[in-house]
């Protein structure tokens, strides 16, 4: 009995025990269950949280012949931020720089850049062109371009473009530029061989400092191709019908867009059915056959449209079919009607070379305006004698007629947009 009762006395204290190690646990536990509570909301309410933001408007492709070559590519279609940002630019611009940046003053192969300093640092023309042969290579057309630059001290800096096309058509030569085979060639070659080569002969133009290469010609050859001087005699075309032509210049623009280096479709609307080059002479100049709607005219539209180059030059041949009394350069149809209109294009259109022989009977001061009246906007010339009274004709008319100074300023707005996709203005 009485080890019965010790024995039920013990088992008692057990449960007892048992019970207060169950009350200590429970407790235990559900300090720990606060703890963590706390603990999660504490660090919830001292986290950093992430601040609203508004995404970034997208950059301007392209061109950033400043840039990395392997960096945006470039258009000629500016963000609105980019447009805004050319808008106030040219603003801050007079009436009179305004007109130079319409204007690309040539420098030719062993003429030391210093010939120019003026035009730069003083009248503030904002563009030229590399012409002649070249030979000192990569490294010394650079040591130029990096001379013309230390002239700007305006808000944009100078935009350096040169003829690369390939073949018989390639100015820049020597050590670091390979040596480009003729378009004919490249019109044999694959899309994607042709784009990579491309984007090769793009970058060794951009370590020497060009933004633009004028090229590709898109140009159909519908004639006898030696009877072609301009293009079909000089291998200047991918020799292929129109399709194909736009398919490769596609590809040729696209491939310096990778390079960083902006391209330029020429000649539009095509010198593909002329006999006499419009650079050397005013016979054979008129295209009787090349339509508005035409496929020659729609090789053009298709590179356009699904390259968006930086620019569009014009060719200095007159159209019967289109604009029977104005050459193309200088045709309100050609260019507000087609390149605008029709294609629908929003970048710079250039001239061809306003110093040619196929418009030597115009006086060399109204050339820029005829220009821009017509809705271009960059006065390319081969000759330097050329440049002041083409400038100084944009300035008078610009001063005298508010309707063209409208003009002028719209025309500097692309301009200055397709600098800031070269990264050329802030």
């Amino acid at each position: 009995m009485a080890q019965q009762q010790a024995n039920r006395h013990g088992s008692e204290q057990r449960h007892r025990t048992h019970a207060w190690i169950a009350i200590v646990a429970t407790v235990v536990a559900l300090m720990l269950a606060v703890g963590v509570i706390w603990w999660g909301w504490a660090h919830h309410a001292h986290a950093p949280r992430p601040q609203a933001t508004t995404p970034a408007p997208t950059a301007t492709p392209s061109v950033t012949p400043s840039g990395s070559p392997s960096g945006a590519a470039p258009t000629a279609s500016p963000s609105p931020t980019a447009a805004d940002r050319a808008q106030e630019i040219v603003d801050g611009m007079s009436l009179d720089e305004r007109a130079a940046q319409l204007v690309m003053t040539p420098l030719a192969a062993g003429t030391d850049p210093s010939a120019i300093h003026a035009l730069i640092a003083d009248e503030h023309v904002g563009s030229v062109i590399l012409m002649g042969n070249w030979t000192s290579g990569v490294a010394g057309v650079r040591e130029a371009t990096e001379m013309l630059q230390s002239y700007a001290d305006g808000p944009t800096r100078v935009l350096v473009a040169t003829d690369q096309e390939g073949g018989q058509v390639q100015h820049l030569q020597g050590p670091g530029f390979e040596t480009m085979p003729s378009e004919v060639t490249q019109g044999t070659m694959a899309l994607a061989d042709l784009q990579a080569a491309s984007r090769g002969w793009g970058e060794q133009l951009h370590m020497a400092g060009v933004h633009v290469d004028l090229a590709p010609c898109v140009d159909t050859v519908t004639i006898d191709r030696a009877s072609n001087a301009p293009v079909g005699a000089l291998d200047r075309d991918y020799g292929l019908d129109a399709a194909g032509n736009a398919q490769h210049a596609t590809a040729f623009v696209e491939g310096l867009r990778a390079a960083g280096v902006g391209a330029a479709t020429k000649h539009f609307p095509g010198l593909g059915a002329v006999t006499g080059n419009t650079d050397f002479t005013t016979d054979g100049i008129v295209d009787t056959t090349t339509t508005r709607n035409g496929p020659e005219v729609q090789a053009f539209a298709q590179a356009i449209r699904a390259a968006d180059p930086g620019m569009v030059m014009i060719s200095l041949a007159t159209y019967t079919a289109i604009d029977p009394d104005e050459p193309a350069a200088f045709s309100p149809t050609v260019i507000d009607g087609m390149v605008r209109g029709d294609i629908g294009y929003r970048g710079v259109v250039i001239s061809d070379s306003l110093s040619a022989s196929a418009v030597s009977t115009i006086a060399p001061a109204d050339l820029g305006v005829r220009l821009v009246q017509a809705g271009g906007d960059l006065a390319c010339v081969n000759d330097p004698a050329f440049t002041q009274p083409i400038l100084e004709g944009l300035r008078a008319r610009a001063r005298d007629d508010a309707a063209f100074a409208g003009r002028v300023t719209q025309s500097a707005r692309r301009v200055v947009a397709l600098k800031l996709a070269l990264g050329l203005a802030g």
